[in-house]
């Protein structure tokens, strides 16, 4: 019962919310919801560990290592973002953000927290459900779940930028989701004359892939190439990334987090299940190419506007642009190595970028703004803990010795010289140095400039705690991986590693 009860506590928690009345109860209600989902995630990771998958209603729900990885990751980001908002959304109201463009009674703050309180288990919801639909046409939807529900986030403040976001992030993202929709479809179609096709498990994961060799190697071909295009647009790769930098810098500092860590999970998650029945039925070559080809584009194009950027929200959403083309890059080199580096890459990245923007919200509060060039030197000085704990997050982010993603990035590399592709890992490694020397300048500059004369303070426990906790947890993972962890990612690249 875990993988049920995972996806009813946040259904639970969103209900509950309407008929809470006070504020205090709504923030208590979030964090309970949201410690339950990571414990139920666990249970049902170890549940896979010990008998290799889990599922329910005749595999309608189902968690194999991968889907439990993902399951794991997106639980844990969202377990750090539900305390954190408690604290983010406290300085908000107090500084009387909330009640900016609210409602002319007045109640606009307490409406905009009841509306964040029950939107975002919704959220919560769609995440979780993405890795245990073992149905591809009901895993588009849990994708689209995650779409509707982060949009009105988006627009959680009401300004015209906010709403401008919104809707650049919903024409977009509803002609990619379009897309993975017909690719879903042509999947279907190309196996159809192999699985009998008049059930809904027709389109099932666990049977689709036993027979992916015998699927129409034509309409597989256009499958993956929509699933790409459609699932690449959610993802954010190049060049359908041009909603991320906007909808990051606008949705709330908690939400940008779960976007940039659980969203982009779930996405490459659903590229990667693809990947898997397009190997099987074509070779890995094709799906491959396709794959090394957005990675490193994706990655190249995240360089200039890193190194130009003027917004501390903008130059985050441009760093989760780049990784998740280092993502897609490693899953397109293959071979052992390459899902493996892909995994680790996921796994440390969503430790790591919460801290980033955890520490970025506070320093938006403490400026009233997201400028790198005004307002915004000298934080060390204003903000003793998040300014130290943003510049070892830029540290950690950009691959530096000892952090984790120095290890998956190596990997990558590795990976990338194991499949014989040495021009695309010396670009790769070119690339990284340029964002590396980007982040670094911009964040130096923000932390280390001259004393301004703002008050000095992180503001309450509620944002200060998470950002402490983080900052170990990276800190440590740079050292060690639970054994636990390690064994997911080892499973679940076994399933991802499709040889020649």
């Amino acid at each position: 019962m875990p993988i049920v009860t995972i996806l009813l506590i946040p259904l639970l928690a969103s209900a509950a919310t309407l008929a809470v009345r006070r504020q205090r109860p709504m923030e208590y209600l979030h964090v309970a919801a949201a410690a339950a989902m990571f414990l139920a995630a666990l249970d049902v990771g170890a549940g896979v560990l010990r008998d290799g998958s889990v599922s329910w209603a005749d595999g309608f729900l189902y968690a194999d290592p991968l889907s439990a990885l993902v399951l794991a990751l997106t639980a844990f980001a969202y377990l750090m973002c539900a305390p954190y908002a408690v604290g983010y959304l406290r300085r908000d109201a107090s500084d009387g953000v909330l009640s900016e463009n609210g409602s002319e009674n007045g109640n606009g703050a307490e409406a905009r927290l009841r509306t964040y309180y029950t939107l975002t288990p919704l959220f919560g919801f769609a995440m979780m459900l993405v890795p245990v639909s073992n149905n591809l046409g009901v895993m588009w939807v849990a994708v689209e779940g995650t779409a509707l529900a982060s949009i009105f986030l988006v627009t959680f403040y009401g300004r015209r930028t906010s709403l401008e976001a919104a809707w650049k992030y919903a024409i977009l993202g509803g002609v990619g989701l379009s897309m993975a929709l017909f690719g879903t479809v042509l999947a279907y179609y190309s196996a159809h004359r192999v699985t009998g096709g008049d059930s809904l498990a027709a389109l099932n994961w666990s049977v689709l892939v036993t027979r992916a060799s015998q699927f129409d190697p034509t309409v597989m071909r256009m499958a993956f190439i929509f699933a790409l295009l459609g699932y690449g647009t959610k993802a954010g790769i190049a060049p359908m990334h041009t909603w991320k930098p906007d909808a990051y810098s606008e949705a709330p500092a908690p939400i940008a987090a779960l976007m940039a860590t659980g969203v982009l999970n779930c996405a490459l998650y659903a590229l990667a299940r693809f990947y898997v029945l397009a190997a099987r039925c074509l070779g890995p070559g094709f799906a491959s190419h396709l794959l090394i080809l957005f990675g490193l584009l994706t990655v190249g194009i995240a360089v200039p506007f890193i190194l130009v950027q003027r917004s501390y929200r903008r130059l985050l959403a441009y760093s989760t642009i780049d990784n998740g083309g280092i993502m897609v890059l490693s899953l397109g080199f293959g071979g052992a190595l390459g899902p493996l580096a892909m995994l680790l890459h996921m796994t440390f990245h969503s430790v790591t970028k919460p801290l980033l923007f955890f520490c970025a919200g506070n320093a938006q509060q403490h400026t009233g703004g997201d400028a790198l060039r005004k307002n915004s030197g000298g934080l060390m000085h204003a903000l003793p803990i998040s300014a130290p704990m943003l510049v070892l997050g830029t540290l950690a982010i950009t691959g530096t010795p000892p952090f984790s993603l120095f290890q998956s990035e190596f990997l990558v590399l590795r990976a990338g010289f194991a499949a014989g592709q040495s021009g695309a890992a010396a670009l790769f490694v070119a690339f990284l140095v340029a964002i590396f020397c980007g982040l670094f300048l911009h964040i130096a500059g923000m932390v280390f400039g001259p004393r301004g004369n703002g008050s000095r303070g992180d503001g309450n426990r509620w944002s200060t705690y998470p950002v402490i906790g983080l900052a170990v947890i990276v800190v440590l993972m740079g050292f060690w991986l639970p054994a636990p962890v390690t064994a997911l990612v080892n499973r679940a690249a076994g399933i991802l590693a499709v040889q020649p």
